[in-house]
């Protein structure tokens, strides 16, 4: 994996090629981002550089051996530590025992989270740990000499797995063998051994830019600037919700928001009970996806009013249904609106009776806009 492949984060990727330029490279990096940011990829791909062997300005060749093993996540001086589940009842499970799964997980979802990982090895509710036999193993995988390379460098992905355990790794995190590298991909500071914290060097990975993840979606998920750009800003910075979002792109949610709005400003009761009883059977992933959109309007809306429609990057269909949602609803309107959804969506998550809940969001939300009556058709 090149960086040439990470979707956006130019400053970090900068950040990193001057750490190893400059001869400044910690023996212990803490990369710290939000699920869906890539931080997981970025630390293969800095892994990569710095083993490549005719690496350019900023980039690895990709070609080399090195890069080649690399990149098939097969580099015997690349160790990875991960969560892991017991195979059978007693078992005392390690990382090695799922390299195969975790080369498949790493090239079919780069960008996914633990659970996705957990999920792909059928782990259902069995808790994922990083345990004191992985850290006895890690002491012996780092014991040895490297293979090939100048560096050994262990990418721990999820130390927040590590509990009490990652006190066996302090004093080698401390003090590492000579041409070592520590690289611990995080998405919850809090989570992580304060103790382990103190002896690393904080790479901080900020959220994606809507651009740079509607550009990716074009590209790899095959749609239309403007949907990719919908999806982008709802997924709030995070490619893997993108993702997701974009394999539930078939429902038309602005058409679901006309028909409601008209519903509870002009239709009438029947109308309305025709709209909930047509929405209570989309199932709960696609109402909380209904809700998210939503929620991601009435924020377009009070930006536009703050910025105006050229200050940033929003698809020219959500503009003017955010313009229109400007003209029935004041900000403070919308700010009672965006918390009542964020209600809907937490009982919804929580089995939530869909008729009952959306006939009573539905009487809260007429109130709310009770004085204006202007349709959005059209």
């Amino acid at each position: 994996m090149r960086f040439s492949d990470i979707i956006g984060q130019e400053a970090t990727k900068k950040q990193l090629v001057e750490m190893v330029s400059r001869n400044r490279l910690s023996h212990a990096l803490f990369f710290l981002g939000k699920e869906g940011t890539g931080a997981l990829p970025l630390a293969i791909a800095f892994a990569q550089y710095i083993l490549c062997e005719n690496k350019s300005e900023g980039e690895s060749c990709g070609v080399c051996p090195s890069c080649k093993k690399a990149a098939g996540f097969i580099h015997p001086d690349i160790h990875y530590s991960f969560p892991v589940i017991p195979k059978k009842s007693g078992d005392k499970p390690i990382s090695s025992d799922y390299l195969v799964e975790f080369r498949e997980f790493l090239n079919g979802l780069p960008y996914g989270n633990v659970y996705d990982w957990l999920q792909s090895i059928q782990a259902e509710n069995k808790q994922g740990n990083i345990t004191t036999e992985e850290c006895n193993d890690i002491f012996r995988k780092l014991a040895l000499k490297s293979f090939e390379a100048e560096y050994k460098i262990l990418i721990l992905w999820m130390p927040e797995y590590l509990g009490v355990a990652g006190n066996k790794l302090l004093k080698i995190i401390e003090e590492p063998p000579e041409k070592t590298l520590f690289i611990l991909v995080a998405e919850s500071e809090e989570k992580v051994l304060g103790t382990i914290l103190s002896r690393t060097q904080l790479v901080k990975i900020p959220a994606l830019e809507n651009q740079k993840i509607a550009d990716a979606l074009v590209q790899k998920a095959n749609l239309t600037p403007d949907k990719a750009l919908e999806i982008a800003a709802l997924a709030n910075g995070n490619y893997r919700e993108a993702i997701h979002l974009a394999g539930h792109n078939g429902e038309d949610w602005q058409a679901y928001l006309r028909e409601w709005l008209n519903a509870l400003l002009k239709g009438g009761n029947i109308v309305l009970v025709k709209w909930i009883e047509e929405v209570s059977k989309l199932g709960r992933e696609n109402q909380k996806q209904f809700l998210y959109y939503f929620n991601h309007l009435l924020g377009q809306s009070i930006r536009l009013r703050i910025l105006g429609p050229e200050g940033f990057p929003i698809s020219e269909k959500d503009r003017d249904f955010a313009l229109r949602l400007n003209k029935i609803t004041s900000v403070s309107q919308q700010e009672i609106i965006v918390e009542e959804l964020d209600k809907a969506t937490y009982y919804i998550e929580r089995n939530a009776n869909p008729k009952m809940l959306f006939h009573a969001l539905s009487i809260k939300l007429r109130h709310i806009i009770q004085q204006k009556t202007l349709i959005l058709a059209g």
